[in-house]
Parts: C-alpha cells; structure tokens; sequence
C-alpha cells in the first residue's frame, strides 16, 4: 500500500459534522485564486481623489513681448511643487511656440535623480548640478550627455494674443506617478 492509498478519503477520520476537510489540492486552488485577485487588483487603475481633475491646468506664464533671448523665466506647474523654466531662444525650438517657435518650457527637475537644472545662457543649455546631464531646449529637451536616461518633459505652450499660457506637459515629471496629484 503507498502513502496516497493510506491517507485516501475511506481511512481517514470521521469530521463532526458541518466542518470541512482542507484537501492540499483546495488550498493551492484557493491561495491561487487570492493571489491572482491581488495582481489583478494591483492592474485597476486607481480612483482619482476626491477634487482632482483629468485635464491639465492652463496657467498664464508671461508676456511675448517681456521675453528677452535666453533670459530663463522661473515658473511652476502643473502644481505649486514643480518647477519650470520658460524660455526664448535665439532660434526655432521642437515644440516651440510665438515669433520664430522660440519660445519652449520644461520641467526643470532633472530625469536622473531630481535635481534642479538650469538655463545657461552662454552654452544654450539646460544643465544638472548633480551629475552634469545636459539637455538641449532647442531639441524638446534631448539628453546631450550624462546620465539621465530620459528628455526633460516639456510643457506644452498655447500662444493668445501676447500672452504665453502652459497647458500641458509631454513626458513625465520626476518621481510622480502621473502629472497630474
């Protein structure tokens, strides 16, 4: 007789009655089932809090006319804890916008670990303290070396009238989830 045949449902036990016998076989079933409930709980997207929108704010930054060529224009969005910079180049920008698509704005938390870049004028770069990534404004934000492995996000830019709003933002801002909290 083998081990199997000996602990089979005829030899074992008899239960007091209204109870249930844990079989090996439901335990893994049922470990299976709660495991694959909380992978695919982790999967759902989470509910928005409670007041939070989808759709980015706009935000009025500056005026056309006040721009001067690479004099960097300190901002924040789309929230009060991420900085930006507003910028006009000495030429056309990706994603540029106004006289020449020169005027762009980025995000000016560093892709690598955080750190604040800044606008150097006499390069026409956007540079990290930290570790020295270099991003290039005129090419929406590209690495030019370092070691960031991603762009800066850029803020989207609507030109009215004389007025230069942000209202978007393509790419992710450092340590969020999402843009938008």
């Amino acid at each position: 007789m083998t081990p199997c045949e000996a602990a089979s449902d005829d030899q074992a036990p008899a239960l007091p009655a209204g109870t249930y016998r844990l079989t090996r076989r439901d335990w893994v079933k049922s470990t299976g089932v709660g495991v694959s409930s909380a992978v695919l709980a982790g999967l759902a997207p989470a509910a928005a809090p409670a007041g939070a929108s989808a759709a980015p704010p706009e935000l009025r930054i500056a005026e056309l006319d006040a721009l001067k060529p690479d004099v960097p224009v300190p901002f924040a969005y789309p929230d009060a804890s991420s900085p930006a910079v507003l910028v006009r180049l000495r030429g056309p920008a990706a994603g540029g916008v106004g006289p020449g698509q020169s005027v762009v704005a980025f995000s000016v938390l560093c892709t690598h670990k955080g750190c604040p870049v800044s606008y150097k004028p006499e390069r026409r770069l956007l540079i990290c303290p930290c570790h020295w990534s270099t991003f290039d404004p005129a090419k929406s934000g590209q690495m030019v070396i370092g070691q960031a492995s991603q762009p800066l996000p850029q803020i989207k830019l609507r030109v009215d009238g004389n007025a230069v709003f942000a209202v978007g933002v393509d790419g992710l801002i450092f340590g969020r989830h999402t843009n938008m909290l």
